[in-house]
């Protein structure tokens, strides 16, 4: 099969992957609420445009500064430097590989293609997971981005971060372990190439653009990222305004609420919204009063960790055993941990 055949089949294969896991997720929620969605009403249709244009107009411009500043790095940082930084020995490295993100805040779209390639240079794989689960979660801009949207709730930003950290390392730790053999596709010598955003090979950029073209680069791969990641947060918001105006309150406090089925719910939809770590805090705060700040925990964590984009990306890189094994952990490890979170924190 030919490369463009490969390409055209992988696009079909996770466009069907993608359909599915919606319609699936839709099903779900239409058997919570059957026959329980609100009229259309004036005041209704008041609350639900309300709620989507507050909702992008706070998120937009965390969103767009997180794109710039992870462009930036993904031009301008070379990969040695991450490789480096990672100690040797394995505690060390997951501890380390936990906090890369307050020194490297890329974007997950951009992390996965430039772990493969240092997993491919001698990374260890365990720092390299770790890295790209606390990543899109541990940086200054998220944590901006969470402390704008729960100014009144601190113990939320907080909870978010520190189970982001506990929550990468275990699983890192886990991977360190568990998993003995190559976790790489054979291909796996040749970075993919993003299908949500079009990152760059870091050499190709330099033969193409030179020294000197170096920040245009950066500024075209931010604005098609911008373009890219706003779609999920338009939808995201979409589906939150919704929710929020045309569904019965009494039904959403009955799922809101409950100790495990208000976590089971955030998972689900964290995972198919797939929003951006800079904007899932501002539609994770509308839900407050709604649904209990552990689920809205666990909603910020396991989203940005593993979404639906996120799992199709790994897919590219990593075989697919290895990815259904990380997927169980982590969705096992924050479930658990934003638990104990709710139970000593919140």
């Amino acid at each position: 099969m030919n490369t463009g055949s490969q390409i055209g089949a992988g696009k079909k294969y996770t466009s069907m992957i993608g359909v599915a896991a919606v319609g699936i997720f839709i099903v779900a929620v239409y058997g919570f609420i059957k026959g329980r969605i609100l009229p259309l009403t004036d005041d209704g249709l008041l609350m639900f445009k309300t709620m989507l244009i507050s909702i992008i107009l706070e998120a937009v411009p965390f969103l767009l500064l997180g794109i710039l500043v992870s462009a930036v790095i993904q031009v301008y940082v070379p990969n040695a430097w991450i490789e480096k930084i990672i100690p040797k020995n394995p505690i060390a490295g997951v501890l380390v590989a936990s906090l890369l993100g307050i020194v490297f805040p890329v974007c997950e779209c951009g992390l996965i293609p430039v772990v493969r390639r240092l997993i491919a240079k001698g990374m260890p794989v365990y720092a390299a997971i770790t890295f790209i689960i606390a990543g899109p979660i541990v940086n200054p801009v998220v944590y901006a981005a969470t402390y704008a949207a729960f100014r009144n709730r601190p113990d939320i930003v907080w909870s978010r971060m520190g189970l982001a950290v506990a929550a990468s390392a275990l699983v890192g730790l886990v991977i360190w372990k568990v998993v003995k053999y190559n976790p790489l596709k054979r291909n796996a010598q040749s970075a993919p190439a993003c299908s949500f955003g079009e990152h760059k090979e870091e050499t190709a950029s330099r033969k193409r653009y030179g020294k000197g073209k170096k920040l245009a680069d950066s500024m075209s791969h931010a604005a098609g990222e911008f373009f890219e990641m706003g779609k999920y947060l338009m939808i995201g918001s979409l589906l939150t305004a919704f929710m929020q105006a045309f569904i019965s309150r009494a039904d959403l406090l009955a799922i809101g609420q409950g100790e495990a089925s208000s976590h089971l719910f955030m998972m689900g939809f964290a995972y198919v919204l797939s929003l951006c770590s800079t904007s899932d805090a501002f539609v994770a705060s509308s839900f407050l009063g709604t649904f209990s700040a552990g689920s809205i925990v666990t909603f910020l964590v396991f989203g940005p960790m593993l979404d639906l984009k996120g799992t199709l990306m790994l897919l590219s890189a990593f075989k697919v055993r290895f990815v259904f094994f990380l997927s169980v952990v982590i969705a096992f490890v924050v479930l658990a941990g934003a638990l104990l979170t709710e139970r000593l924190f919140l």
